[in-house]
């Protein structure tokens, strides 16, 4: 299974840094990457796509404070689209 995760940063170089220093918590939900994508018209537009074994537990890592903290701090401008695909 996978969880694709598509939002707008206000500044990739700022966002970055914060995204790879909250690694530790997407392993611990049982989130791999296997992707990130910038959009080539909009490269502040990032597109992720991760693996996972368990969809309750990558769903509560989605809705978690922990992940809107991170994101608020990294500059996420919108609010993050989320699929779970098969």
């Amino acid at each position: 299974m996978h969880m694709l995760v598509r939002h707008k940063v206000a500044d990739f170089a700022k966002w970055k840094p914060v995204y790879d220093a909250h690694s530790s918590s997407r392993q611990k939900a049982g989130l791999k990457e296997e992707h990130l994508f910038r959009n080539a018209e909009d490269p502040n537009e990032v597109l992720l796509l991760f693996s996972m074994e368990d969809v309750d537990k990558a769903k509560a890592f989605a809705a978690s404070d922990d992940l809107r903290e991170a994101m608020k701090k990294s500059g996420v401008s919108d609010k993050p689209d989320v699929y779970f695909l098969r």
